[in-house]
């Protein structure tokens, strides 16, 4: 055996030798072997999470939403059959003022059914909790219902800033942390809780039917509806929109600082379809039921038939209703529009209608 071949096998024996004294003193193991991998897929799964725009749906339904107790702040004065208050919950750690009604027959054995009521578009240093929308929640509220109209983040006397629906998670994340708050109300039934929706409201409806299983039902008046691309390239305004000067002072994300980020729908539009709810319907377990006038100026109708025709496709139960001549607020029609909602909210929260 010549010189090389037996410092070969010394060498191979002391290499033997060093591996077995670390095994001895558990300093290396085998399955070490596996370490670099599994360190290397954590870290592949932490940037994605951290990818994640909050505004995505993956990124939404991930999170919490525990809500709170619900506060009475104040006792406003009797209806024929119901009590009305200011009350308030904690989203995020803001207080969220909101008004609540609740039916003053005998309570149902499981609690009253109830739904939320989320409001369109008005200026936040304009909202003030007991104006708008009376007739709308008094049509509900009259009918059986427990409503819970959610003020939103710096809306009227709500603590935080009014950084908008279409292009920040926030109020869908307040009307989800009601959702749950509404839960928890002694008076509520928790099985049985509905969402309404107006104008922007129903775009936060539509989002928050793609983050939770617990809305039963829905109702959707003038919804801002559409897609991303609907939005941007298809919304015809009777006037341009200009927010207030609290939302400008609050930093309001906006479309165009989107773009800045991630580029264009047409450069990126995974993205885009990322915090779309219109690309998460399969999602949606509840029925949906639909309503605009073919006269808006404000919302286009289109984006409710859009919806409609996509909700059909994914093989959700949906109901649409188009009025003639109906302006945004569907004030023509208001008490036919009135009904069916009613008759919807009764078939699937109070009977038994199936989803």
């Amino acid at each position: 055996m010549n010189k090389y071949w037996r410092v070969s096998i010394v060498a191979a024996i002391l290499i033997f030798a060093a591996l077995a004294i670390l095994i001895r003193l558990h300093i290396y193991s085998p399955k070490d072997l596996n370490f670099s991998n599994k360190f290397s897929a954590q870290q592949d799964e932490g940037a994605l999470q951290n990818q994640l725009n909050p505004l995505s749906i993956e990124f939404m339904r991930k999170q919490q939403y525990p809500g709170s107790d619900l506060t009475i702040e104040q006792k406003l004065s009797d209806k024929e059959n119901y009590h009305q208050y200011i009350a308030s919950y904690i989203s995020e750690g803001l207080k969220i003022y909101a008004l609540l009604t609740v039916p003053a027959d005998q309570k149902p054995q499981n609690g009253w059914p109830v739904i939320i009521f989320n409001h369109g578009y008005i200026p936040p240093d304009q909202y003030q909790t007991t104006e708008k929308y009376l007739a709308y929640v008094d049509g509900f509220a009259k009918n059986g219902y427990i409503v819970f109209k959610p003020d939103y983040r710096g809306n009227g006397k709500s603590e935080g800033q009014p950084l908008g629906a279409y292009y920040s998670p926030a109020y869908t994340i307040d009307v989800l942390n009601a959702l749950s708050s509404v839960k928890s109300f002694k008076d509520a039934d928790q099985a049985k809780i509905g969402m309404w929706g107006h104008s922007m409201g129903g775009n936060i409806t539509l989002r928050a039917l793609v983050v939770s299983s617990d809305i039963k039902a829905a109702v959707i008046w003038s919804g801002v509806v559409g897609t991303y691309d609907d939005l941007a390239n298809r919304w015809r305004r009777s006037s341009p929109f200009q927010p207030s000067l609290r939302e400008q002072l609050s930093s309001r994300p906006t479309r165009q600082k989107l773009i800045d980020q991630y580029g264009s729908l047409s450069q990126n539009p995974d993205f885009w379809h990322s915090i779309d709810p219109r690309y998460f319907l399969q999602n949606i377990s509840a029925p949906i039921q639909l309503h605009h006038g073919l006269a808006d100026q404000t919302v286009p109708w289109e984006f409710s038939q859009g919806l409609r025709d996509d909700l059909e496709k994914a093989g959700k139960v949906v109901e649409y209703y188009t009025y003639e001549g109906a302006n945004h607020n569907l004030s023509q029609p208001f008490n036919l529009a009135m009904r069916r909602s009613q008759e919807f909210f009764d078939k699937y929260l109070k009977g038994g209608g199936k989803q």
